[in-house]
């Protein structure tokens, strides 16, 4: 076993949780734990000059509250911006104009879920939290089962939520009447993670523990079908973890998920067969550009690989360490974010660094929103920023 691994495991022993009838882990080590306040226990690299080939640029900044101890996701609807922290201030920003800010009554514990109409947060209690997006007025209020750490996804007559005991739940968007829940089995051991689910017109997309990727059907939650993105192995519990701790990507008629000790996995959306798969581990997450796929994985390494075949591309492994973010393809840029607060732009073409920012200093955990061609970060210590390329 390498010294890194054991550095690993024996991390891990201290971190396990009861929950929910099963054991969490908060993450795997402190360098990946995004609900972690501290520092990487494994000294990150330092990031060196570049010769800047593009600027990023900050269109307008503001403030919202601390995260706390959860990750914070901002939701886009055009040119508005719906935000959240945890002492349950919710706001929503239109071209960086506070529009209304109100305060939930609660603690919030995930990010926000918006469709223009409807604004949905989530609270440790497993309340649902569904405020008008028009002028920030309570719109009614229900109950999942456990905490919520995702944000609720929103669209048309139907807001789904993910519960940190693995449950979905599909509420009616108009008065919060319950639908239906899915639900599936989990190992023993799961990583405590803000994972969410995708909502498209055809189906719902969710990862889960032990590797797995789910569809399932919007009118009823019946499963449409289930693929593996990765098989667990080894020979401890810890060794067998193998979460899909982070959101799919559907772009046409693939569907793209990664799992930490596993691989990243292409699939076809309708009917689950696999496409590609490369190893991989990661629980930042991915995206998908023009051209290429893009992880983050664990060690701080962003990869980019063909979208279509799966053959590896390029590797920028200058931000070892550095606790990235999912990545974001931003035209021909891909946005990226670490544990200090510094936004890295890399190149589509070799991954190469084109632009940096600093913004407030403290961690970026919650993954960047695209807003048109620009696209919005929100750090732990609770600055909301639009940023633009030049």
């Amino acid at each position: 076993m390498s010294r890194l691994s054991r550095k690993r495991a024996a991390l891990l022993s201290g971190l396990v949780l009861a929950a929910a009838g099963c054991s969490t882990i908060s993450s795997t080590v402190d360098t990946l734990n995004p609900f972690s306040k501290s520092a990487p226990k494994i000294k990150p690299a330092e990031l060196a000059t570049i010769q800047p080939t593009a600027e990023l640029r900050s269109l307008w900044q503001a403030s919202i509250g601390s995260a706390g101890e959860f990750a914070f996701t901002p939701a886009v609807v055009g040119e508005s911006v719906y935000v959240a922290a945890r002492d349950g201030t919710l706001a929503r920003f239109d071209a960086g104009r506070q529009v209304w800010r109100v305060s939930a009554g609660a603690v919030i514990s995930g990010g926000v879920g918006a469709d223009g109409k409807l604004v949905v947060v989530g609270s440790p209690k497993g309340e649902v939290l569904a405020f008008h997006a028009a002028d920030g007025s309570p719109a009614w209020q229900t109950r999942t089962s456990s905490e919520i750490l995702a944000a609720p996804a929103v669209s048309g007559d139907l807001v789904a939520v993910r519960s940190g005991d693995a449950r979905i739940f599909g509420f009616d968007a108009a008065d919060g009447k319950r639908r239906w829940v899915y639900q599936r089995s989990t190992p023993a051991l799961a990583l405590r993670s803000n994972v969410g689910v995708v909502l498209t017109d055809r189906a719902l997309y969710a990862g889960f523990p032990g590797g797995k990727l789910v569809a399932v059907a919007l009118n009823n939650g019946a499963a449409l079908w289930e693929s593996t993105v990765a098989l667990p192995h080894g020979s401890t519990e810890l060794e067998r973890i193998t979460d899909v701790a982070s959101d799919p990507v559907v772009l046409g008629r693939s569907i793209c998920a990664v799992a930490y000790q596993g691989r990243v996995a292409c699939f076809d959306a309708t009917n689950g067969s696999q496409q590609w798969t490369r190893d991989v581990s990661s629980t930042s997450g991915l995206d998908i550009g023009n051209r290429y796929l893009y992880v983050s994985d664990e060690k701080g390494t962003v990869q980019a690989f063909d979208r279509n075949s799966g053959a590896s591309i390029w590797k920028q492994d200058k931000l070892f360490m550095r606790s990235l973010s999912r990545p974001l393809a931003v035209g021909r840029r891909v946005a990226i974010a670490d544990f200090q607060g510094v936004v890295h732009l890399l190149s589509e073409d070799d991954g190469s660094f084109a632009a940096r920012l600093t913004t407030d200093g403290s961690a970026i955990v919650a993954a960047p929103r695209r807003l048109g061609e620009d696209f919005v970060i929100q750090t732990k210590n609770g600055s909301v920023q639009a940023l633009t390329i030049k």
